[in-house]
């Protein structure tokens, strides 16, 4: 999607571990944008994305490691010969639709989201023809659409997650944190606490998916009632759009976990414009008029090692 940071770098850095060429494809997929970076707000930064991918090809090198041999940065009308990427949501063209994991979760609110990921990654599948892709984990229910996309349609390569890159403070790195501003970006960290929370309680023997999301969504309760408390030039609006445990394998949410097996707690919330922009106050890109959508996800652990032949 472009906009490169530490998190895209870091897989990278997993593939330059394997013993095979490296292509990184930068594409800000249309038909995967949402409304609130849209995509006239989403900035063009290929330049930028290339001087970090020659930086960190020089640290290869050094390192000894494989190199990113090629880019791969195709345009709409490449990527989309006969129909508009905007066609999508009305159901015309050709797509790819693995129901129903694109329908639950990130997809119930954002119904031709994981239609334009699917479609989009099996195009760029098919003219790289690559041995291994690369996704990260804060973006886990993509990369569980991603490996079924993989197994249904035969494709010959490996689906390889790498670990989510988060800030000191427990933010997941995302190309939607330059929309945030500073306001915003203190107040982001409330999905990760809350997503913490409920791992806590896992971690220390709880097992019912009814307490672990009380608990999460309660950290974003709190936060809002702090947030309420403030004047027009200080607070935060958010608004938690779900919060819920599931199988790490479908998706599909799930009411208790398997101490043998673990799972997935993963939540979204929107972090909504801001009231009042104070003088000289960075607001984001957008000075503060837009609502960011931020996804993150943990996974729980299994805490009981099956010994079954």
């Amino acid at each position: 999607m472009g906009m490169l940071h530490e998190g895209h770098l870091s897989l990278v850095r997993l593939a330059a571990q394997q013993p095979s060429a490296i292509l990184v494809s930068i594409y800000a997929n249309p038909s995967q944008l949402t409304t609130e970076v849209g995509t006239h707000s989403y900035p063009s930064t290929l330049d930028s994305d290339l001087a970090l991918l020659v930086a960190l090809n020089e640290s290869l090198t050094t390192n000894r490691s494989r190199t990113v041999r090629a880019i791969f940065a195709p345009t709409d009308r490449e990527m989309y010969p006969f129909s508009s990427p905007h066609d999508i949501p009305r159901g015309l063209g050709s797509f790819v639709n693995i129901l129903p994991m694109t329908s639950i979760l990130e997809g119930a609110n954002r119904s031709s989201h994981f239609i334009g990921v699917a479609t989009v990654c099996l195009k760029l599948f098919n003219a790289v023809r690559p041995d291994k892709v690369y996704f990260g984990e804060k973006d886990y229910q993509q990369t569980v659409i991603i490996k079924r996309l993989v197994q249904d349609f035969l494709l010959d390569m490996e689906v390889v997650v790498g670990k989510t890159i988060r800030e000191a403070d427990g933010m997941a790195l995302s190309s939607r944190n330059v929309f945030l501003g500073t306001r915003r970006r203190l107040v982001a960290t409330v999905l990760v606490r809350a997503l913490n929370a409920a791992r806590t309680a896992y971690e220390a023997g709880e097992v019912e998916r009814d307490e672990l999301v009380s608990l999460g969504k309660q950290v974003a309760e709190d936060e809002q009632v702090k947030q309420g408390q403030l004047s027009k030039a200080q607070r935060v609006n958010l608004e938690m759009i779900y919060f819920e445990l599931a199988d790490q394998e479908s998706m599909t949410p799930i009411r208790t976990v398997d101490p043998e097996r673990g799972a997935v707690l993963c939540g979204a919330i929107q972090m909504l414009p801001l009231e009042v922009l104070a003088n000289g106050e960075d607001g984001g890109r957008q000075d503060g008029n837009d609502t960011i959508r931020l996804i993150d996800s943990i996974l729980l652990k299994p805490r009981i090692t099956s010994y079954r032949d």
